[in-house]
């Protein structure tokens, strides 16, 4: 564990899709969370690691105060700096919304924390339909206005995570944000008149390098660089392979080695702009998506050991408060990305965050 307090901050994306919703009961029968499809994932090909089956924390519910407390003392304990919670916002109506209400009203836990605008619309599109649950819309002004209104109360709460003493906002997907300059002008006018130093917004860059802040009126950017699902299976999948020729290959499950792949997750090339690096330890979001998911197979602590060192070294020389780097994720348990303990591995992805961290 951290010896001392880390130079750089590891900020996690933390997903509160596990506790009951009225809109899921509506949508997926009652009682579904993110634990439906987490539990009920079967094996695709010989070797293939699923279900991934919590340890030390349970089948939590995020509306028990216990299970938020759990989770900060554990991030805690092993040099997480931060959660970045995905934040939904649809035209003034908010969806999984409960557990970080409740972080903000209780005060409590004590441990750091941002937001991250989810701003894409709730599709069918992983069971294979495209009908629209919820979709993203952008009203005009007033709802800009009544938005940036919500998340003051969330800026100003004296354990959100700042640079330079401005508070982090992430925004999922910048460009689909309409005159998103504008948007970005008028929140930065609303923030200083409430009394803040300003805004230290980032946008996320998705596989696409030469996406740059700047031009949109962000201060920073942070890429996920997911590759796309386009049926991709090593030969060294023979069974795999035959298995679906034989059903006629109408799939597009897609599997990567994760060692073949790390080289692909950061950046080729330093860029002009402020860039906090997002770090994979894993991905295989099979239990929603089945024979149409994306795998990084064999992804292992040690084999992400290297990648997070890569990400924090690109980091050292910026000013010590931008030393971030992104973990994706925390929790992201049926998309298989997560450093939360399981059955297999333990805390073993933690203890290789603290033991980079205090190198």
């Amino acid at each position: 564990m951290p010896s001392q307090t880390p130079h750089t901050r590891v900020i996690a994306f933390h997903l509160p899709q596990f506790h009951p919703t009225p809109e899921n009961d509506e949508w997926w029968g009652k009682g579904f969370t993110e634990w439906t499809n987490t539990a009920k994932a079967t094996p695709l090909f010989p070797g293939h690691y699923q279900p991934h089956i919590p340890a030390d924390l349970g089948f939590y519910d995020l509306r028990l105060p216990e299970a938020r407390h759990a989770q900060a003392e554990l991030a805690k304990e092993y040099g997480i700096a931060g959660f970045c919670y995905y934040h939904y916002w649809f035209g003034g109506r908010r969806i999984l919304e409960r557990p970080v209400n409740e972080i903000l009203l209780s005060k409590e836990p004590d441990f750091p924390f941002c937001l991250c605008w989810a701003n894409h619309s709730w599709n069918t599109v992983w069971q294979g339909t495209s009908n629209m649950l919820v979709e993203q819309v952008y009203p005009g002004w007033d709802d800009h206005a009544a938005h940036f209104d919500w998340l003051l109360q969330a800026f100003t709460d004296p354990r959100y995570l700042r640079i330079d003493g401005k508070p982090i906002f992430v925004v999922y997907k910048p460009d689909e944000i309409p005159e998103v300059e504008k948007v970005i002008d008028f929140w930065r006018k609303r923030a200083s008149d409430a009394g803040l130093p300003g805004l230290h917004l980032i946008g996320v860059a998705h596989a696409n390098e030469k996406w740059d802040p700047r031009m949109r009126g962000f201060d920073a950017a942070t890429m996920q660089s997911l590759p796309s699902r386009d049926g991709r299976i090593p030969r060294h999948y023979l069974w795999t392979k035959l298995k679906l020729a034989l059903a006629g290959n109408k799939h597009e499950l897609t599997i990567w080695d994760y060692e073949e792949i790390l080289p692909m997750l950061l950046r080729s090339k330093p860029v002009e702009w402020t860039d906090y690096p997002l770090v994979l330890p894993n991905w295989d979001n099979t239990p929603r998506l089945g024979m149409r998911g994306l795998v990084f197979h064999n992804a292992t602590p040690e084999l992400f050991r290297g990648h997070l060192r890569e990400a924090l070294s690109r980091v050292a020389h910026h000013p010590a408060d931008e030393r971030i780097v992104f973990l994706k994720a925390w929790n992201e348990w049926a998309e298989g990305n997560h450093i939360e303990p399981d059955q297999k591995w333990g805390r073993t992805w933690l203890e290789v965050i603290a033991e980079e961290l205090s190198a």
